[in-house]
Order: C-alpha cells, then sequence, then structure tokens
C-alpha cells in the first residue's frame, strides 16, 4: 500500500471520528426540528485534504446511527453531507465563504424533508428549512470558517497536502 493511501485512510477515519464524537458529545442540540450539529464546522476540511469527503460521511453516517437516528435520516441525512463534501471539494480553490455553502444548502433541502416525513414533525417545511438552516449557517458557516481560518496557515503540515498534489 502507498504512503498516500495510508494517508489518505488515516485522515478520513480521524476526520469521521472526530464528527462523531462531536456528534455524540453535543447530541442534545445535534438533533431535531432547531439544531446546532457542532460537527458540521468539519464541513470545511475538503477545502483541506480529499479525504475529508468519505470522512464526512462516515462520520455523519455513525454519528446518526449512534444519536438513534431512524433508517431514513441516517442515509439521507449521510448523502447530504456527502453532496454537500463533494462540492465543497469542488469549490476548494474559491472563498471559505463559499465553500460553506455546498454543505448548508443540501442541509437545508434534505433535512426538513427527512424530519416531516421520517418522523411526522408538525412543522410546515418552510419553517424547518429556515431553522434547520440557521443551525446550518452557524455550524457550517461561522464555525466552519473559524476553523479554516485557525488551519489555513499549517495546512501543509497538518494536512501533508503535497503528497496528495504530487500523487494527481
Amino acid at each position: 500500500m502507498k504512503q498516500k493511501d495510508v494517508l489518505f485512510m488515516t485522515q478520513a477515519a480521524m476526520i469521521a471520528a472526530v464528527y462523531v464524537a462531536l456528534t455524540y458529545v453535543f447530541a442534545a442540540i445535534s438533533f431535531g426540528e432547531v439544531q446546532l450539529r457542532i460537527a458540521e464546522a468539519l464541513t470545511i476540511l475538503p477545502m483541506f485534504t480529499p479525504a475529508a469527503v468519505p470522512g464526512l460521511f462516515v462520520g455523519c453516517l455513525i454519528g446518526n446511527i449512534l444519536g438513534g437516528a431512524v433508517l431514513p435520516d441516517i442515509i439521507c441525512g449521510s448523502l447530504a453531507t456527502l453532496i454537500g463534501a463533494v462540492f465543497t471539494w469542488k469549490l476548494r480553490t474559491r472563498s471559505p465563504f463559499l465553500g460553506c455553502l455546498p454543505p448548508i444548502l443540501a442541509n437545508i433541502i434534505v433535512v426538513p424533508f427527512v424530519l416531516k416525513y421520517a418522523y411526522g414533525t408538525n412543522l410546515p417545511i418552510p419553517w424547518m428549512m429556515l431553522t434547520v438552516g440557521l443551525g446550518e449557517v452557524l455550524g457550517c458557516g461561522v464555525l466552519g470558517c473559524v476553523l479554516y481560518y485557525a488551519l489555513k496557515n499549517h495546512k501543509e503540515t497538518i494536512f501533508h497536502t503535497k503528497q496528495f498534489e504530487m500523487a494527481a
């Protein structure tokens, strides 16, 4: 196995583990009609490493399972995170503010329908789009950008991005 493959899998696993831990520790505010999932700050990480894409997907999947989510939420919520991560990776050369948009939009579109049809929530979908959206703006947008700027000057050291660039 090549060193870059080991690095990729290790980074993905670490990102997944941190996502799960944050979701579990902050479970009280990570689920429901009004939610602020602190782990969503990690959705900015595809701007640094492609390993964040599978890492976020697996982390969300495990976090939803451990959080007691129902099957449609486990599947659809995790796919929303995957879609957001893929598009954040595609925007990696752009502004972090633009990179935050895909996970915010993916969750605004998917989560309210999951809440309505998987959990039987009686709130109107536009209202839940607003409440979920506000949580996503805080989690992905505000906390994600704080994380981005905290890591920005250390990305070569933390993520070994030169190895991924040389292999591509």
